[in-house]
C-alpha cells in the first residue's frame, strides 16, 4: 500500500472542514456571501423570463413586421410562467447550502426544473439551467474533481432529461415520427446538459488551474531562497532544507499537471465550441448533420473526461494512470483524430534513425501539446482551411516540426476563452525545454508555427527507417 501524501491528506481535510463547519470570525461573511448568490442567480434569471417575450417581439430581424420571432411565449402570470418562477425561486434558495453540502446541493438543483418541465414545461425552460452552472461552478471551486464525478453525472442526466421532457411537449417534435421526436428531443438535452454542466466545469477548473499555477511558482520561490539559505546553517537547517527541496519538487508537479489541464481543456473545448456553433446552425435546416454533429461533441466530451480521469490517476498513488506520456509519434493519431474537425494532411520525413531518437519524453510531451494546440487553433480560428503538418527527422542534430494552414474558408465562430493562452502556453512549453518556437501569419493569409527541438543524444544510425514509429 503506497504511503500516504500530506499534500492529500491535507486537501482532505480542508474539504471535509469547508463542508462541515467554519471558524466563528468568517461565518457571518460566509453567509452574507451564499445569500448574495443566491439572491443574485434569483434576479437574473426572474429577469431574463420578464425581458425574453417583450425583447422577442421587439425584434424585427426575423419577419421585418417588428412581430417577433413568432415563439409561444408563457403568459406573465399564467400556470406556466408561475411554475417556472417557483422553481428558480427554489433552485436558489438551494444554493445557500452550497458551502455545506455542494454535491447534495448540485444535485437538487439540478432535479428542481424536471419537476417543472413535466408539470408545466414553456418555451422559457432552458432558462432554469442557469442556477445549475452556478451550482456547478460552486461545487468545481470547493470539492477536488476526484469527489464530484457521481453528482456531476448526475446532473448532467437531470438536465438532458429536463430539457428533452421540455423540447418534446413544447416545439412538436413528435409530429414527424416518434424516431426524429426522440431523436430531437435527445440532442436538445444533450447539448443543453454540456451547456449546463461541461463548459462551466471547464471553466472552473481552469481558473483553479491558475491559481494553483500562482501558488506553484510563489512556493517554488520560497522553496529556493530556504534551500540557498539553509547551505550556511547546522545540521537543524538542513531539515528545512531537505523540506524545501520536497516542497520545491511537489510544486513543480502541479505547475506541470496546471499545464497539462490547461492544453486538455483548450484543446477538446475549442473542438466542442466550434461544433456547437455549427449545430446550431443546421439544427432547423439540415437535422441529419445535426445529428452527427451531436455525436462528434459527445465524442469531444467523452475525451475530456478520459483525459481529465488520466490527470487525476496521476494525482493519486491508488489509481495509476491510464495512458502513457504523449510521444512524438503520437502525433500521428493526433491529426487522425483533427480530420474530423478540418483538413489536415501529415508529412512525415523520417531519417536513417526510429522517429525523435536522442529526444527526452519532457521535450516530446512540449512537441506533442505544441501540435494538439496549434490544430485546435486551425480549428477555432481558421475553420474550412486546409492545414499540413510536417515531421522533419531527417537531421542527425535536431527534430523540426511544422503546422501550416491556408486562410479559412468560412467565417470563424469567435475567439477562444482564454484569450491567447494557447501560444503563451507554447511559449513556455519551449522554453522549458530550450526549444526554438515560432508563430505568425503566412503571406497567404495562413498562419505557421514552427518548433526546432535539439536532441539529448545523438540517434541510432543504424536504427530503422521505415518501422510502425514513423508509418503515416
Amino acid at each position: 500500500m503506497a504511503p500516504a501524501d500530506p499534500r492529500d491528506a491535507s486537501a482532505s481535510a480542508t474539504a471535509r472542514d469547508a463542508s462541515t463547519t467554519t471558524p466563528a470570525s468568517t461565518t457571518a461573511r460566509d453567509r452574507r456571501a451564499d445569500v448574495r448568490i443566491g439572491a443574485l442567480t434569483a434576479v437574473v434569471t426572474i429577469g431574463l423570463m420578464l425581458a425574453l417575450p417583450p425583447l422577442d417581439a421587439a425584434d424585427p430581424d426575423s419577419t421585418g413586421t417588428g412581430t417577433g420571432t413568432g415563439t409561444a411565449w408563457p403568459a406573465l402570470g399564467g400556470t406556466a410562467w408561475n411554475l417556472l418562477a417557483l422553481g428558480v425561486l427554489a433552485q436558489s434558495a438551494v444554493l445557500l447550502a452550497a458551502r455545506r453540502a455542494p454535491r447534495t446541493t448540485l444535485v437538487v438543483v439540478a432535479a428542481i426544473p424536471v419537476l417543472v418541465a413535466v408539470t408545466a414545461p414553456s418555451t422559457l425552460f432552458g432558462l432554469s439551467a442557469l442556477p445549475v452552472v452556478v451550482a456547478v461552478v460552486l461545487a468545481s471551486l470547493r470539492l477536488p474533481l476526484a469527489r464530484l464525478w457521481v453528482p456531476l453525472g448526475a446532473a448532467a442526466v437531470l438536465v438532458a432529461l429536463g430539457s428533452a421532457i421540455a423540447t418534446a411537449t413544447t416545439s412538436g417534435a413528435f409530429r414527424a415520427g416518434a424516431a426524429q421526436g426522440i431523436a430531437a428531443s435527445a440532442g436538445q438535452g444533450v447539448l443543453q446538459a454540456v451547456g449546463a454542466v461541461g463548459l462551466p466545469l471547464v471553466v472552473a477548473l481552469l481558473v483553479r488551474s491558475r491559481r494553483e499555477v500562482r501558488s506553484a511558482r510563489t512556493a517554488e520561490a520560497s522553496a529556493v531562497d530556504r534551500e540557498q539559505d539553509a547551505r550556511h546553517r547546522e545540521q537543524d537547517a538542513r531539515d528545512r532544507e531537505q523540506d524545501a527541496r520536497v516542497e520545491a519538487a511537489v510544486s513543480r508537479e502541479r505547475a506541470a499537471m496546471a499545464r497539462e489541464l490547461h492544453d486538455i481543456a483548450a484543446h477538446h473545448l475549442s473542438g466542442i465550441a466550434l461544433m456547437s456553433a455549427v449545430i446550431d446552425r443546421q439544427i432547423d435546416v439540415d437535422p441529419e448533420r445535426a445529428h452527427e454533429g451531436v455525436r462528434q461533441v459527445r465524442e469531444q466530451s467523452t475525451a475530456v473526461l478520459e483525459d481529465l480521469r488520466r490527470l487525476v490517476g496521476l494525482l493519486r498513488d491508488d489509481a495509476p494512470a491510464e495512458r502513457a506520456v504523449e510521444t512524438v509519434a503520437g502525433i500521428v493519431d493526433l491529426v487522425e483524430r483533427a480530420r474530423t474537425r478540418t483538413t489536415v494532411d501529415l508529412d512525415v520525413r523520417p531519417g536513417a534513425h526510429p522517429l525523435a531518437d536522442g529526444i527526452g519524453p519532457l521535450t516530446q510531451l512540449a512537441a506533442y501539446r505544441t501540435v494538439q494546440e496549434a490544430l485546435a487553433n486551425v480549428a477555432l480560428h481558421a475553420p474550412g482551411a486546409p492545414c499540413t503538418v510536417v515531421l522533419d527527422d531527417r537531421d542527425a542534430d535536431r527534430l523540426a516540426i511544422r503546422v501550416e494552414n491556408g486562410a479559412a474558408t468560412v467565417p470563424s465562430v469567435g475567439t477562444s476563452p482564454a484569450g491567447g493562452n494557447g501560444i503563451r502556453g507554447m511559449r513556455e512549453r519551449a522554453d522549458l525545454v530550450g526549444a526554438r518556437l515560432q508563430v505568425g501569419p503566412t503571406a497567404t493569409g495562413g498562419w505557421v508555427v514552427t518548433l526546432v527541438v535539439d536532441r539529448e543524444a545523438r540517434p541510432a544510425s543504424d536504427g530503422p527507417a521505415d518501422g510502425p514509429e514513423v508509418a503515416r
